[in-house]
């Protein structure tokens, strides 16, 4: 297991100007807080980061931003999320030229493969690249393609990827994968991004956390894995469940996408926390507004974080 690819690895969010462009200069002051919050490395252009709005020339603008300003204070994993490998490959290739020094790829989509083609996708993605590679588990957002315990530990065993972001909410799963990769000797590094259960996660064996909500508030979230890192389990639980009040932001009801009721109740407390300049959405989605960004502020404001 490639341990610098443990610990706190938060999504980083892609923020954009009010005329709907990507906003570098509020990026580079996202990295900024997430480093000084705490955190182990950086995902840039996972679902957090909007990546499936983003055109090719915007991808690149965003990683060569974040590996600028991370200035290798911790590494920068980046999605290269794509329908095929070959078009994986493509932009994992760009990604590393541009100083990512890991890459995290879904299985394909669109395209309906069965579980070997799947392997033969990683491989190749893999042998196409000199960095590690991450396989992202999101059923959610692959229309319910969920990518089996023994096929990862299979490519982990054979080297192929390094590890694993998951994203599934299936903690039975999980868990199941935690005790295969063991039993296998842990060839992979396993980072859950079921983010109001990290301390479970942690206690059954999880390596890391990749946490959306971790835009806000990296603190606690960094505060939690040293505490379970020390085995300190009363405090590691008394901090998710601080976090868990803070991440009530997605409950507000909104009646939208499920993009903009997530993410854009990210964007909308460090907008007002003052990370970002504005808490605008990759078109279509729509920013929080009215009601709806005020009864998220208000839980912020409980929080402390405003």
């Amino acid at each position: 297991m490639d341990n610098r690819f443990t610990g706190v690895i938060p999504p980083v969010v892609t923020p954009f100007t009010a005329e709907g462009e990507v906003d570098l200069d509020s990026l580079d002051k996202v990295v900024e807080h997430l480093i000084v919050g705490g955190v182990d490395g950086l995902f840039a252009l996972g679902s957090s980061g909007e990546v499936a709005y983003l055109t090719d020339s915007q991808r690149d603008a965003v990683i060569e931003r974040v590996v600028k300003k991370a200035a290798g204070r911790v590494p920068v994993l980046a999605g290269a999320i794509d329908t095929t490998a070959h078009r994986v490959i493509d932009q994992a290739r760009r990604a590393v030229a541009l100083g990512a020094q890991a890459i995290v790829a879904t299985c394909p989509f669109y395209a309906l493969n069965d579980a070997e083609e799947i392997k033969a996708h990683f491989r190749a993605i893999a042998a196409a690249i000199d960095v590690p590679v991450f396989a992202y588990d999101v059923p959610v957002r692959l229309g319910g393609a969920k990518l089996g315990r023994d096929l990862l530990v299979e490519l982990g065993k054979e080297g192929v990827i390094a590890g694993v972001k998951d994203s599934s909410g299936n903690d039975v799963a999980f868990r199941r994968l935690v005790a295969a990769n063991e039993a296998a000797g842990h060839p992979l590094a396993l980072l859950t991004g079921h983010e109001c259960v990290v301390d479970g996660m942690l206690l059954l064996g999880a390596d890391g956390l990749v946490p959306g909500y971790g835009n806000v508030d990296p603190v606690r979230y960094a505060e939690m894995w040293r505490a379970s890192r020390e085995g300190a389990w009363e405090k590691v639980r008394r901090i998710q469940d601080e976090i868990c009040a803070g991440f009530e932001i997605v409950f507000v009801p909104q009646g939208r996408s499920a993009d903009a009721t997530g993410i854009g109740a990210f964007k909308t407390a460090m907008e007002a926390i003052g990370i970002i300049a504005t808490n605008e959405m990759a078109f279509p989605v729509k920013a929080l507004e009215g009601e709806t960004k005020d009864a998220v502020l208000e839980i912020v404001r409980a929080q402390g974080l405003i």
